[in-house]
């Protein structure tokens, strides 16, 4: 995995192979945002450490005894998704652990966190360096900088304010932008990173136990105790080989800024970890600790939802918020084609289309519209109507949900997409999120997410939990799907009460592998011509592993 060494200054080269942009990094392999998470995936492929720190395996179960990884010439690629951080209601739940990891310049901090991230063994962890989060240099800074007389190392030097509330939010399981610092011109650049999805966060930097505001964030609290002489020699070797620097020029800002920066503001934070780990990243037997600990930590925060949402809201009234489109002759027709299992696979195919696009027309009548007029050709003027708001976005729930995007297309002229991955872990039966990918600020747009089926509902209350914390507003957000069950309707407007779901029918039961009945068979499956291998199957709402 690619990662910042907190240690590189803004006006020098970063040493550790990124880009200087790479200033956050995330080991998901899942895209979120506006490729918030393309060119963050380039992992350091794992391998043992030693024999006192093998990596531990996943703590849900599997079916397999082979880690739930694919490994490639260039990089490893987690086939484990991101379990559900949020409860029945829809609220989350689950914070993201958060790992401080503080200590001087070169002690090791950004390998000891590499060799963290590799013995946990686990997907969605994301490394937060303190670089990114130096303050904009004003001109007479730059000049002290250029001289190399500006103090990269005092506490003023950084924005604690922006860094304590994007890791709050980021705790929280929102998606969060991180300034992308240019270490040339000492400002920020103006394209920031978007980060998303933590099950772990280790947030790395020399001052990191300095604010009392960002230390009530981390749940565990790691120094990096190397000795000053060998912290000297690497950047001694690092400045002169790296960097072109002569040694007269090292020793002098060692002396006047990073010395005595470590002195009064970094060693005595010490007395604030909970973990003091000699010699780095050498230090098998402590990383080994740091790693048990944090999955022990992850195991008391595992949230089953899947079993709850079958139990729940039993009997109770169809909610206000369900239009059921009116079951005409035509409808009821093709309902009869698309559920008949006899049906060839074109027929299902032409009429599943047709369905689509009178669901996409029957929902854009709930959007809210303005009044406009318009001169006609003749020059009269027609009083009309015209959407009130900015954009209308399409996300669909992978794969069945996809089928549904070019009827959105045919109505919607230059439309954006955006797709979320959710599949069903087959051991434990909980969702899990495996990639998304939403056009860029979504959250000023109205969204038509769209599922072919809803059963129980957990992949749509994943997927509505996601546009939530990319901050779609919840009145804004309009879920569409061919079929539903009356579980799934109840399960989404009980945690979303101001979600419109849409659908062109309503079944009543749902049997013990939570499948519609009497349904619709499996949608993707049918459409696509296509069966599942003997590890997988898709359910009515996401595919199994």
């Amino acid at each position: 995995m690619a990662a910042t060494s907190s240690d590189s200054k803004p006006d020098e080269p970063q040493t550790d192979g990124g880009t200087e942009g790479d200033r956050s990094m995330s080991r998901s392999d899942s895209g979120s945002g506006d490729d918030s998470l393309d060119g963050l995936s380039n992992h350091v492929p794992r391998c043992p450490l030693t024999p006192s720190l093998s990596p531990r395996k996943r703590t849900t179960s599997q079916s397999k005894t082979e880690p739930p990884l694919l490994r490639t010439s260039k990089r490893t690629i987690y086939t484990a998704g991101r379990p559900p951080w949020y409860n029945v209601t829809g609220t989350t739940f689950k914070e993201a652990f958060v790992i401080g990891l503080c200590g001087g310049s070169a002690s090791g901090k950004t390998t000891v966190a590499n060799k963290i991230i590799e013995a946990l063994d686990v997907p969605w962890v994301v490394l937060l360096s303190m670089d990114s989060f130096y303050k904009v240099l004003n001109k007479e800074e730059q000049e002290l900088a250029a001289k190399n007389e500006y103090n990269f190392d005092h506490p003023d030097a950084f924005d604690f304010e922006l860094l304590v509330n994007i890791l709050r939010k980021l705790k929280k399981g929102k998606s969060i932008k991180v300034p992308v610092y240019d270490f040339t011109t000492h400002s920020r650049r103006k394209e920031w990173k978007t980060v998303y999805g933590a099950n772990v966060v280790i947030f790395e930097g020399i001052l990191a136990f300095a604010n009392k505001e960002l230390l009530k964030l981390l749940d565990m609290k790691v120094f990096v105790d190397t000795d000053s002489d060998i912290r000297l020699i690497r950047r001694l070797k690092r400045d002169i080989s790296q960097r072109g620097r002569d040694i007269s020029g090292i020793i002098k800002q060692y002396n006047k800024f990073v010395k005595p920066a470590f002195e009064q503001y970094i060693e005595p934070t010490v007395q604030v970890a909970d973990i003091v780990v000699p010699r780095g990243g050498e230090n098998f037997v402590a990383l080994d600790l740091i790693v048990q600990h944090v999955h022990s930590q992850l195991e008391k925060r595992e949230i089953t939802v899947r079993s709850a949402l079958a139990s729940a809201h039993q009997g109770q009234p169809l909610p206000k918020t369900l239009s059921v489109m009116e079951s005409t002759p035509q409808v009821r027709g093709m309902h009869t084609i698309i559920r008949n299992r006899e049906t060839n696979r074109d027929e299902f195919i032409f009429y599943s289309k047709r369905l689509m696009r009178l669901l996409i027309e029957h929902a854009l009548s709930f959007l809210p519209l303005k009044s406009v007029s318009v001169e006609t050709p003749q020059g009269s003027i027609y009083e009309g109507k015209r959407l009130s708001g900015n954009r209308i976005t399409g996300v669909s729930i992978l794969r069945a949900g996809e089928t549904m995007e070019q009827a959105l297309m045919a109505v919607c002229k230059d439309i954006r997409l955006g797709k979320i991955l959710i599949q069903t872990n087959h051991d434990t039966g909980e969702p899990e999120l495996h990639y998304l990918r939403l056009p860029k600020d979504i959250s000023e747009d109205y969204v038509i997410l769209m599922d072919s089926t809803v059963s129980t509902g957990a992949a749509a209350l994943m997927a509505v939990r996601v546009l939530l914390d990319h901050d779609v507003a919840e009145d804004k957000i309009f879920l569409l799907s061919l079929l539903m069950a009356e579980m799934g309707v109840h399960s989404v407007a009980y945690a979303f009460p101001k979600v419109r779901i849409i659908t062109t029918a309503v079944d009543k039961e749902v049997n013990d592998q939570f499948h519609i009945i009497p349904g619709i068979g499996n949608f993707g499956d049918r459409y696509f011509g296509t069966d599942a291998p003997s590890d997988w199957c898709e359910s009515d709402e996401g595919m199994e592993f």
